[in-house]
């Protein structure tokens, strides 16, 4: 009887440090929770704003082709963003709530941006790209899934993909500038 005890408690003994060890190496997933239908508005309307801003700076303080065609793209993809999320606002009866918590404060990173020049500027505007990019994507995939808002759930439905391509091409500018 005594051996069965020891056995048993070896066996469990042995097997808490397996399942401990393997709960430090899955990795947490990291849910976005989507926002609320006027916030989530605010935040795309910023995105928008940030990424045509951004793109114009771009194409004012790079000589550098890669960032300049990255730039132009962004500009023309988010101008026709932002009309779609104006007809979507307006189908949903959704007003404008600017958002300061989100995306990252985009009024700083344009100001940053604005005082630099050549590499020292495609460095951040491309670092900024990947992060504004990577916030989008976990966003729209975020209110695509679970917004409130019928027209606003499909304009993030609609952008997610584009979020998702915007998001591999930042990841690429960022690795070869």
């Amino acid at each position: 009887m005594l051996v069965a005890r020891r056995s048993a408690l070896r066996l469990a003994l042995a097997a808490i440090p397996a399942a401990f060890v393997s709960t430090l190496f899955v990795p947490a997933a990291h849910a976005v929770e989507a926002l609320p239908d006027a916030r989530f508005v605010g935040w795309a309307e910023a995105v928008n704003e940030f990424q045509i801003a951004s793109g114009k700076l771009a194409l004012s303080k790079s000589g550098n082709e890669i960032v300049r065609g990255y730039a132009t793209r962004m500009i023309a993809e988010h101008t026709e963003a932002a009309s779609f999320l104006v007809k979507s606002r307006s189908e949903a009866g959704v007003s404008y709530a600017p958002d300061p918590a989100a995306p990252p404060n985009t009024a700083a990173i344009l100001q940053r941006l604005s005082g630099l020049q050549g590499p020292e500027f495609d460095t951040s505007y491309a670092n900024a790209q990947l992060g504004i990019q990577t916030d989008a994507e976990a966003q729209y995939g975020a209110y695509s899934q679970n917004g409130k808002s019928g027209p606003l759930r499909r304009y993030a439905q609609m952008m997610l993909p584009k979020s998702q391509e915007q998001l591999e091409y930042a990841k690429r500018l960022v690795g070869g500038r």
